[in-house]
Order: C-alpha cells, then sequence, then structure tokens
C-alpha cells in the first residue's frame, strides 16, 4: 500500500474540495453506497499515516451552522449508482489492496452509529475512513485510463470505488482502496514521521531495544506512515549504513540519531518530489547493485507475528556489527 507521503498527497488533493456539498454520486463499491453521500458536506479531511480520514456532515447541520456569522465553512486540519455516471467500460468492482496496519486508533461507537452495521445515524457526523491498496490512488476532475492491457488482453480502464461531484465544481475519484465509515479517529501525532509534533525521543527509545532496528522500523506505534512496503525503511538503514539486522541495544545512540535523521529527511524529500511531479530515487530499494557498485542481497523477514516484507542491503556498506543478528535470523 502507499507509504506516508503518497497518502499525504492524496490529503493535499482533496483538500481543495472542504467546505462543499456532495451533489452527485457513483462508483462501483457495494459495500459502502455511493448514494449514502448524497446531499453531504466534506467538512475535514485529515491523514494520520497511511489512512485518510474525511468528515461528512449531514445537509441539516451544516446549514443551520451557515446562518451563524461565526461559522467558516471548511475549516481542514491537515448501491446505487447514478445510471448518468458512465465511469468506463467495465461495471465490474476492483479488487481491494492490503489493508496495512492500524496506526490510528478510532474512538469508542456512541449513540451516533448503528452497532449492528457501523453506518451513522441520521444527523450525526460521518467519518469516512480511506486505506489504499498497492495501487490505490485519488483523481481530481479526471478518471484513471488503463496503460496496457489486462492477462485477458483487453483495454478496459479501472472502475473507480467511488465518484464525488460537489457543488463547487470538479469531482474526485477514489481508486483501489478500501472504504468504511468510522466514529471520529484519535490520533496520536506524535508517531506520524511526517508531523511536526514527531516525537524523536519515543521513536530512539524503540530502536534502542534488543530487536533488529528493521523490525522496529515497521512499527507503526513509533514510525506511523512508514509503511511495510518497506521503501523508506531500506532507504534510511541503506544511507545511515546500519545493516537490518543489528540490534538496536547494541547501536550507539549517535547511530540511531542519524537513522532517525535519514527517515525523516527521505520522506520529506519524497514528499516534495510527488508535488514537483519528478520521480523517486532510491539508491538500494530494488536495486541490484548499491551506488558503490557492491551486491545487494535480498530476502523476506519480520517478525514472527508481523508482516514479513522484502529487505535489501548492501553486507559492505551495511556491515553486521554483531553475530547476535542476521546469522541466527537466517538460520531459523
Amino acid at each position: 500500500m502507499p507509504e506516508g507521503p503518497s497518502v499525504r498527497k492524496f490529503h493535499h488533493l482533496v483538500s481543495p474540495f472542504v467546505g462543499h456539498k456532495v451533489i452527485k454520486t457513483g462508483g462501483s463499491s457495494k459495500k459502502l453506497y455511493p448514494a449514502t453521500f448524497q446531499s453531504l458536506w466534506l467538512q475535514d479531511a485529515q491523514v494520520h499515516g497511511k489512512r485518510l480520514f474525511l468528515r461528512f456532515d449531514p445537509d441539516e447541520e451544516i446549514e443551520s451552522l451557515n446562518s451563524s456569522p461565526q461559522h467558516v465553512r471548511g475549516t481542514c486540519q491537515k448501491e446505487d449508482v447514478d445510471p448518468e455516471l458512465a465511469l468506463g467500460p467495465s461495471a465490474q468492482e476492483t479488487s481491494a489492496g492490503p489493508s496495512g496496519s492500524g496506526e490510528a486508533v478510532t474512538s469508542r461507537p456512541d449513540e451516533s452509529y448503528d452497532l449492528g452495521t457501523k453506518i451513522p445515524l441520521a444527523g450525526a457526523q460521518r467519518w469516512l475512513e480511506v486505506r489504499f491498496g498497492l495501487f490505490g490512488s485519488i483523481w481530481v476532475n479526471d478518471f484513471s485510463r488503463a496503460k496496457k492491457a489486462n492477462k485477458r488482453g483487453d483495454w478496459r480502464d479501472p472502475v473507480p470505488r467511488l465518484v464525488l461531484h460537489f457543488s463547487g465544481g470538479g469531482f474526485l475519484a477514489f481508486y483501489n482502496c478500501q472504504m468504511s465509515w468510522s466514529p471520529p479517529p484519535v490520533i496520536e501525532p506524535t508517531c506520524d514521521i511526517l508531523s511536526e509534533k514527531f516525537h524523536r525521543g519515543h521513536a530512539l527509545e524503540a530502536l534502542s531495544q534488543a530487536q533488529p532496528v528493521c523490525y522496529t522500523l515497521l512499527d507503526q506505534r513509533y514510525f506511523s506512515g512508514l509503511d511495510p512496503g518497506n521503501i523508506i525503511k531500506n532507504e534510511a538503514l541503506y544511507r545511515a549504513r546500519i545493516h537490518p539486522f543489528s540490534l538496536g541495544s547494541v547501536l550507539t545512540s549517535a547511530s540511531l540519531e542519524v537513522l532517525v535523521d535519514h527517515v525523516v529527511e527521505f520522506s520529506k524529500d519524497w514528499l516534495r518530489d510527488k508535488f514537483q511531479g519528478k520521480e523517486r530515487h532510491t539508491q538500494i530499494y530494488q536495486k541490484e547493485r548499491c551506488p558503490s557498485g557492491h551486491p545487494v542481497m535480498k530476502e523476506t523477514f519480520g517478525p514472527p507475528d508481523g508482516f514479513q516484507r522484502l529487505t535489501w542491503w548492501c553486507p559492505q556498506c551495511q556491515p553486521q556489527l554483531s553475530s547476535e543478528g542476521p546469522q541466527n535470523l537466517l538460520s531459523s
């Protein structure tokens, strides 16, 4: 699934629509009917780690709020398919990607939610949680087009899960994602690697544990937004010249500081490049040789009870510091 910088870009695309009313809907979703968004107002868009949260308010509440001179509409912090919407030659629903880890915690359900259906009751704020699949995306005022034929040889355009047209003009199309109504999210921004409130101290304390640092970097409690897809993890470890299986407890505090620096720096650079339309530049991820010309190792690893993900590293640029690391893990 997309990592933190990608979801931040999706948030940037959605933000201009905050404060506008949904006037037309479409899409292939059968678990979350597009028609339920009709006449709702998009009132907030928040991104936390790898998940996007959108708040929709019922029309009657917004109309009453609009009568107050103190109300400023659209404060943004950071199935019945309409037959008029021809969303491509195929009406088949695309498959959803992996749901990912849960870095955001939603509050307990209350009287505003039907506990049997998890659907907001009438008059309640509606928070939509969006989790993107591997090729998940959001398109603005346009639809995704097929870039190549599928396995059957058909040139079929992807079908969006959800399409929302807004009163201010324009529309959003959501692809390859899982969406569900949820209670208001209760988020701890201190673990978000792209948040100004990211807590380096907590991250450093977690990294200093007696376990491979490549495991800790995937822990969403401390590095939310650093997706198990590995790109940021692999790049940060290579640039810090740290072996993936080095135990945090044997690394110096200076080495751990450098590692966190590279995690944050690479993430911010990636986000900037996305906004500028530049391609992501990696040094070790999916490479056969490192920038110094050394052969790159690649294996699939992960905690016994967690994600098993591909790891790339250069044995020469990232020397092993302790015999407790790779040998035991590789032989287990």
